[in-house]
């Protein structure tokens, strides 16, 4: 498995003694699909001083220019044991650990280089989109079994988790003799109310299913991601830390999408309505609820050397925290950016990051949220929240951002 060192731990609210704020984490105001309050910056200042959790004087980053110009520059490094955390993780050393291996999000070239390039033919457009079919019968799957259980269902559990989980066990190639066990683990690893021992024991229990995973297709390979790249020279140790990154990556952020993003659409009926009357829609549906939302948030970096952005002169070993939510709101590069606008055209977005380090499972992803949220609304056209907004809990202690349940309810035929 592998280690994601922003993904883990508690935020905090922004401090309020003397020297830089700390990264604004506050969303109990206002609307819940926003940024949190202070987070969003005036047009003038795309970059401002930030205090990280260890007391670090670095950067935030919350123009949109500025983010891809950090994310686009070799200058400025993904390297754990170069970054200073930008909010708080309990339980982990004060100096960051070097990625473990096979976790390209922590390394920089020429590593990071090796392990992308035999991965990027992997996650070809075309190659999703091959697997549209797939994802077209889970989604089936898990609406039928919430159809039949309704009418009521917590969207997170009985859809908005199953249907990603499935795509990686179809990705990775987990046998159909194993997947009840798979998804119960996986389950157990992001339960956001579940004890650090039970957490714990999930990751261990994957750690190990992923190992013989890989021996299992050196062995007989299949036709699935992890049997192709046994073919390549990666140890199993690589790959298996590779599978455990891909689980993380494809699992937690798509799930937490299609949870929020039916919560976004539900309240926003006007948007809603409008895909439902177009579901040709869905593609720029999809663009703009991850625009919107944002839910993977922050992206830490640090300079390797004195680098200059937007005027700013950051010096060598400074952390800069690029904020994605900020820079997917900001108004010189998406007017009215608070507003849910299914019509917006939301290219350009940064929710998949930017750079060498881009998210490899984007077009899966995207394949996914096109065919699930049109699917759930024509299957269920009075879905509706079964309990007040307010109450639907959030999941804003980690970075990514989503709902911990979602309520709904419909009307039965």
């Amino acid at each position: 498995m592998s280690y994601d060192p922003t993904a883990a731990g508690t935020t905090a609210d922004a401090a309020t003694t003397e020297g830089p704020p700390t990264l604004p984490t506050d969303r109990r105001t206002g609307c819940p699909f926003d940024p949190p309050t202070g987070l969003t910056a005036p047009s003038d200042e795309p970059l401002r001083r930030m205090r990280c959790a260890d007391g670090h004087i670095g950067w935030l980053v919350t123009g949109h220019a500025a983010a891809r110009a950090v994310l686009s520059d070799p200058r400025f490094s993904s390297r754990y044991e170069l970054l200073h955390p930008p909010i708080p993780m309990p339980g982990l050393p004060e100096q960051l650990p070097p990625a473990p291996v096979g976790d390209i999000i922590g390394l920089d070239a020429p590593e990071h280089t090796r392990y992308r390039r035999l991965l990027t033919g992997k996650f070809t457009v075309r190659r999703m989109r091959r697997l549209t079919e797939r994802v077209q019968h889970f989604t089936a799957e898990c609406l039928d079994a919430m159809e039949q259980a309704g009418p009521t269902a917590d969207l997170v559990a009985a859809f908005a988790q199953p249907v990603p989980a499935l795509m990686i066990c179809e990705l990775l190639g987990v046998p159909y003799a194993d997947r009840e066990r798979f998804q119960s683990q996986v389950a157990a690893l992001f339960d956001q109310t579940a004890e650090v021992e039970a957490k714990g024991d999930a990751y261990t229990a994957l750690s190990h299913y992923l190992n013989e995973l890989v021996l299992a297709k050196r062995a007989e390979p299949t036709d699935d991601l992890l049997s192709d790249l046994t073919t390549s020279d990666l140890t199993d140790e690589e790959l298996a830390g590779i599978g455990g990154l891909l689980l993380a990556a494809g699992l937690d952020t798509t799930a937490n999408m299609l949870g929020l993003g039916t919560f976004a659409l539900l309240s926003n009926p006007d948007q809603l309505d409008a895909l439902r009357a177009d579901p040709a829609l869905a593609g720029q549906t999809v663009e703009e609820l991850l625009r919107y939302l944002s839910v993977a948030d922050p992206i830490p970096r640090a300079a390797l050397e004195d680098v200059e952005v937007e005027g700013r002169l950051i010096r060598t070993g400074e952390t800069v925290t690029v904020s994605v939510q900020a820079a997917n709101r900001d108004p010189r590069r998406f007017p009215d950016p608070d507003r849910l606008d299914l019509h917006r055209g939301a290219t350009g977005h940064l929710a998949f990051g930017h750079g060498a380090h881009q998210c490899l499972g984007q077009q899966l992803a995207r394949v996914e949220m096109t065919v699930a949220f049109p699917a759930l609304f024509a299957r269920f056209p009075t879905l509706r929240l079964a309990v007040p907004p307010q109450e639907v809990p959030l999941r804003d202690r980690s970075n990514i951002y989503g709902v911990i349940s979602l309520p709904v309810t419909w009307d039965k035929e």
